[in-house]
């Protein structure tokens, strides 16, 4: 097998693409900017190469020079405009592997590029379908979590299949992709107040939140915040407006389809009931777990690992809030989690966010900002809104400060 050529060999220019495309994929996988600028510029680094990167979630700045060229002979500065990203998992850790393997010599720059442009390969149709039901096995695994009656966990489940559906058929439509979360609010209410009126009673706005737990901007509120305190303060802001619009979109289809509702005379059953055994809510957190390792796009060889993560997390912030309350249960969730993914990342030699996101996705505030909203807007009363915000603020507040010490107890020697 030959050798891949020296980096000192390969040229200014070929240096300055692969640090460029590393950076536009670990933007695309969902990476926040203090760990997406750490990464970038360790690698340049190993490259022979200064940059100065910035990054925002719709975007990236990166400026390049030659340290053996006199100053500003050979800077280069890249804009590039992309996408939020989404959470990959499996496609992080490959492209973490690519870059480690450029950075130790065991790779050569074409090689790199060639298996990096092999991630792209099209969905298949078994993997739009499993998408599909991760969508539906999430919102019936939070469902059962909740411990609502049989029906709302059915009504949640269907809801989230047709919601995944939908999801699927928006990709190539980009006009629809604008409007995702307002239509998707609109299937679940939909479907829930015509249960509620025709059928029987449900949870109503528990079983409508259920059914969009997917979408939710949970992690992104969370990512916002962690950004905030790392003082990079535009990332963070725009991230943090993009949360706050996706709940007002989400908010804004529920409300429009409570008004149809009741213009054409459905009136449906509401009740606040939580009936079920133990057991279902075990059974249940499996589910959940199983869909968000789906959902997350982890490698099957990552399955057990980012299950236990997400169960891990739920169970020691519901025993820690039992015992000492529940902003401290969310604490000690987000603190175990982060230095448990931080180990990971030490000794494993793989990206700590196998772990650390989907350890933290079930205790994220994206349920209680959009109940707090809809809260609001059913009673038009401004002090359930003011309690909704002031639940949100304790479960971030409690989210980054076990973050934060999370990274203390054991600092991650990897930015991923």
């Amino acid at each position: 097998m030959q050798s891949p050529a020296p980096l000192s060999s390969v040229s200014y220019a070929d240096r300055i693409n692969f640090v460029v495309e590393l950076a536009e994929r670990l933007h695309a996988y969902g990476t926040t900017a203090q760990r997406l600028e750490g990464a970038v510029t360790a690698v340049a680094h190993r490259l022979k190469l200064e940059c100065e990167p910035w990054s925002n979630p719709t975007g990236m700045i990166l400026t390049f020079s030659d340290p053996k060229r006199p100053l500003g002979d050979s800077d280069t500065t890249r804009v590039i405009r992309l996408p939020p990203g989404e959470t990959d998992l499996y496609r992080l850790a490959e492209t973490d592997r690519i870059a480690e393997d450029v950075m130790a010599g065991q790779l050569g720059l074409a090689e790199a590029h060639a298996q990096m442009n092999a991630l792209d390969r099209p969905p298949s149709r078994r993997h739009r379908a499993m998408q599909v039901l991760g969508f539906g096995l999430a919102a019936t695994g939070i469902a059962g979590v909740l411990r609502l009656p049989w029906l709302d966990i059915g009504v949640a489940g269907l809801n989230g299949l047709l919601i995944g559906l939908f999801v699927q058929l928006s990709e190539s439509r980009p006009t629809v992709k604008e409007a995702l979360e307002a239509v998707t609010a609109m299937i679940a209410a939909s479907v829930t107040l015509l249960v509620a009126s025709l059928v029987a009673p449900l949870n109503q706005n528990t079983v409508i939140i259920a059914s969009l737990i997917v979408l939710l901007p949970g992690l992104s509120l969370t990512n916002a915040m962690n950004e905030l305190t790392s003082q990079h303060l535009v990332s963070g802001t725009a991230r943090f407006a993009g949360a706050v619009t996706t709940v007002l979109k989400m908010a804004i289809g529920t409300a429009i389809t409570l008004y149809v509702a009741d213009l054409i005379g459905l009136h449906p059953q509401v009740r606040a009931s939580r009936p079920q055994d133990q057991w279902v809510e075990w059974v249940s957190l499996a589910i959940a777990a199983f869909a968000f390792a789906v959902l997350f796009r982890a490698h099957r060889r990552d399955y057990p690992k980012v299950m236990a993560a997400a169960a891990g997390g739920y169970l020691i912030s519901r025993f820690g809030g039992q015992a000492f309350g529940s902003p401290a249960g969310i604490f000690l969730a987000a603190l175990v989690v982060t230095a448990a993914g931080n180990a990971y990342a030490r000794w494993w030699h793989r990206p700590g966010a196998i772990i650390r996101v989907p350890g933290i996705i079930m205790l994220v505030p994206g349920s209680v900002s959009l109940r707090g909203l809809l809260t609001l807007i059913q009673q038009q009363d401004v002090d359930a809104g003011q309690d909704a915000l002031l639940a949100v603020l304790n479960i971030l507040l409690a989210l980054i400060a076990g973050l934060l010490l999370g990274n203390l107890l054991l600092p991650a020697r990897r930015n991923l």
